[in-house]
């Protein structure tokens, strides 16, 4: 059953991702707010916020931890498969983004 969360999007005066926070009871995340800067890039920002591929490895390994200590079945198996193929598709992405050179930016798609 989903517990009720408020999530908030920010964007930033030119109209792109900018942040944001979500809340749910024992939960409170604040996400990345802008890009980070070019890797390796001298000026490269260190992260101030969540990134969306750490909220999904996190729920992955918790519900791992529950196949490992005695609820393990083929939903949560099932779950951990999609959320491994979130993060690599999200990976993927980072990936050609940083081959095209827009990685840490807002530029490109």
């Amino acid at each position: 059953m989903l517990q009720p969360y408020d999530i908030q999007f920010d964007l930033d005066g030119n109209g792109k991702p900018a942040g944001g926070c979500a809340r749910a009871v024992g939960l409170e995340v604040t996400f990345q707010n802008g890009p980070l800067g070019a890797p390796g890039d001298p000026n490269r920002q260190e992260p101030n916020g969540a990134f969306v591929e750490t909220l999904i490895a996190i729920a992955r390994d918790r519900i791992q931890w529950y196949n490992d200590n005695g609820f393990g079945c083929r939903e949560n198996s099932c779950a951990i498969t999609k959320l491994d193929e979130a993060l690599h598709w999200l990976n993927a992405r980072t990936a050609r983004r940083t081959d095209q050179g827009v990685e840490g930016t807002h530029k490109g798609n």
